[in-house]
């Protein structure tokens, strides 16, 4: 059966069936392979985006723009000092405006409520940059980067998260694995295990397509065998009054080559969406330094520049998938 998402938003993964995020997936592997061999196909000319930023960012913003642009595509960029929307114009009113003057909009902020607002109101498709429940394009590309790391079918992968799995991330990857049929771990305390009510939604999906779900404070339990290790910052924006807390309760968490090695599988790999604070390169870094004595936070530097780790392949194919989801919802 012919998949066809012309028109649809990008919301969250809970929102599309396994079929589809296949397409998506083989969509971004076909324009990635295209982009290197420099094909000059424009599948976007003449659409004009917009992106809507609440909070900054480095690999959604620059992968939606080159992105766009690869495909002939115009953007526009508009931070949350460079709008009216939600100060002097309600979002339902912006929503009408953008889409009158647009055929996509991406939005990157806090609420989920707000993306959702944009979709329901502006008749175009709308695309999920990051919002505080769920960050839908960055799933999309860890999932490619599984794909072309792990000489596995993606249902027979198995996904330790490990952190604060109650973050955006946490509950993209539950989602993502949950609808992929992969053997999914949440490796936190139990104060950082997923919302209740998102781990039964997830184990009812995963009753059709075969997904296993986990929730494990004990380290060496939830590692082992794992195909995939999988950490984020311990505070997210907007957190930041956190870090004492966090640090205590996540120290034990950290990922080191002892995690790594625990997993018994020599060809484990690492991945984390990125910034990550494993050094003191970093302004944050340093003032946790200063106030904790933590040179390395959420991952190591070792395991962090290690053969294990693909994260700047994950990053590179935020571009991919991310153009995947705009030919495929706009095109």
């Amino acid at each position: 059966m012919a998949v066809n998402l012309k028109g649809r938003s990008f919301l969250t993964l809970k929102d599309f069936t396994p079929e589809e995020i296949r397409y998506l997936l083989e969509l971004s592997k076909d324009l990635k392979n295209k982009k290197r061999i420099g094909s000059k196909e424009k599948l976007l000319e003449g659409k004009n985006v917009v992106l809507l930023f609440e909070k900054a960012s480095t690999r959604t913003r620059c992968a939606f723009e080159v992105a766009a642009m690869d495909e002939g595509a115009g953007v526009t960029f508009l931070s949350s000092n460079d709008s009216q929307m939600g100060k002097k114009e309600s979002l339902e009113d912006t929503a009408k405006v953008l889409g009158r003057m647009y055929d996509g909009i991406e939005f990157r902020g806090f609420k989920q409520e707000t993306v959702e607002l944009l979709a329901k109101y502006s008749g175009v498709p709308v695309w999920n940059g990051l919002t505080d429940a769920d960050h839908p394009t960055q799933i999309l590309a860890d999932l490619l980067t599984i794909m072309e790391h792990v000489p596995k079918a993606l249902n027979k992968v198995k996904l330790v998260y490990v952190g604060d799995a109650r973050n955006n991330m946490g509950n993209g990857l539950l989602i993502g694995c949950a609808k992929m049929g992969m053997h999914f771990v949440a490796c936190a305390p139990k104060e950082l295990f997923p919302e209740e009510n998102l781990v039964a939604e997830m184990r009812e999906v995963a009753k059709e397509t075969g997904a296993t779900i986990e929730l494990i404070e004990n380290i060496d339990e939830a590692v082992k065998d794992a195909d995939v290790i999988y950490t984020d910052v311990w505070v997210s924006m907007g957190e930041e009054d956190k870090f004492e807390e966090r640090i205590k309760l996540l120290h034990p968490y950290q990922v080191n080559m002892e995690m790594i090695k625990k997993t018994g599988n020599p060809d484990v790999i690492f991945m984390h969406c990125l910034p990550s604070f494993h050094d003191l390169e970093t302004k944050v870094g340093r003032e946790i330094y200063e106030k904790f004595g933590l040179k390395e936070m959420e991952v190591t530097d070792e395991v962090f520049r290690s053969r294990h780790s693909v994260v700047f392949d994950e990053a590179e194919n935020r571009l991919h998938t991310i153009k995947a989801v705009m030919v495929a919802t706009m095109g």
